[in-house]
């Protein structure tokens, strides 16, 4: 597929979503667990997450999918139903030392290898099901 000259190109991802049926065991995996700061939480809605430029958003599906009730901020119905997926960035250090935290923290490894490249990814679930990766930042270079 080639480019179109005249569409900009996104530079970045600005934020990522994942769906999850209980907000305060996200809260908890996300938070506690994985250490991520968080920046916001609307009661059983959503919990925001920064993470470096990006945020991931943690989002109960069936509040996202009701029509806005605020009309000056009309985002419109989403959600999502199943696991979806999630890569984070660290160093093939740093996997060493998240995988005896997660070990710690009694949560199992899905996978864990070296892609053809050499790059180092870990598999886990979070408490939805979600499949939350963490890679080399290399991985797609």
């Amino acid at each position: 597929m080639k480019k179109t000259p005249d569409i900009p190109a996104p530079s970045a991802i600005l934020e990522a979503a994942l769906y999850v049926d209980d907000l305060d065991a996200a809260e908890q995996f996300y938070g506690e667990v994985l250490g991520l700061e968080r920046i916001q939480r609307v009661a059983d809605r959503h919990v925001f997450y920064r993470i470096g430029g990006s945020v991931l958003l943690v989002f109960n599906p069936d509040q996202t999918e009701q029509p806005p009730l605020d009309p000056g901020m009309p985002v419109p119905p989403h959600g999502a139903r199943g696991p979806g997926h999630v890569c984070l960035v660290l160093s093939r250090e740093e996997i060493a030392v998240m995988r005896k935290h997660l070990l710690d923290w009694n949560i199992p490894v899905d996978a864990e290898f070296d892609w053809p490249g050499g790059v180092r990814s870990l598999y886990v679930r979070d408490p939805a099901g979600n499949s939350v990766e963490f890679a080399e930042g290399h991985l797609w270079a």
